[in-house]
């Protein structure tokens, strides 16, 4: 929901560290790879209970996520590297919620298997409706430099960023927050749904 605007506020400052790293050589993938590295680290340290530690990784790990693409549009974006970098972000995504229910196992277990459910439902008709846009000839004309049709709703990476810190930061509510977060996610899941039906079904007539 708030992707666009967040993306709109972080450009330039992301364009230009990008410049400096295009200009030392060093890739989007390379960014990618070394984002996902550190998520894995962000994930170990939840599990270890160190939740700052936590939180100072998983901030970095989504810094380097938006400058990897920043990188990519100033050079020459593939799509390898669109690949590479949604499947990782994925992963990433799939192991904070793990890493709580690792650092406590008693309160954490169910709700972080809820919220991975719901994950599910997001990530599958975000991913489902971008191959069959990309059969159908569709672009995103709000974010036309991603490698594919960015499907939005309630949940998108600004807001999943956001509660996994607010997670870091009061670990004892991570139940109340993981459920709440679940909850938007079906509702986001439910809307995705609906109006990619709508827009794949319209684009069939037309």
């Amino acid at each position: 929901m708030f992707d666009r605007h967040a993306q709109t506020l972080l450009r330039p400052a992301l364009n230009a560290a990008a410049r400096g790293l295009v200009r030392v050589g060093i890739s989007a993938d390379a960014l990618t790879w070394l984002g996902f590295a550190i998520g894995m680290a962000a994930a170990v340290a939840i599990a270890l209970q160190a939740w700052w530690w936590g939180l100072a990784l998983l901030l970095a790990s989504r810094l380097l996520d938006g400058l990897d693409g920043s990188v990519a549009r100033l050079t020459q974006p593939t799509d390898a590297g669109g690949f590479l970098d949604i499947a990782l972000d994925f992963v990433f995504y799939a192991a904070i919620p793990l890493a709580f229910a690792v650092a406590d196992p008693t309160n954490n277990a169910l709700p972080a298997a809820v919220l991975l459910a719901s994950f599910i439902g997001t990530g599958s008709s975000f991913l489902a409706f971008a191959a069959l846009a990309e059969k159908r000839g569709l672009t995103d004309t709000a974010l036309p430099g991603k490698s594919f049709y960015f499907l939005g709703g309630l949940t998108e990476a600004t807001e999943t960023i956001s509660v996994f810190a607010a997670m870091c930061v009061w670990p004892e509510h991570f139940a109340v927050l993981a459920y709440v977060f679940a909850g938007l996610c079906v509702v986001s899941t439910g809307m995705r749904v609906v109006w990619g039906y709508r827009r794949l079904q319209a684009r069939t007539r037309s």
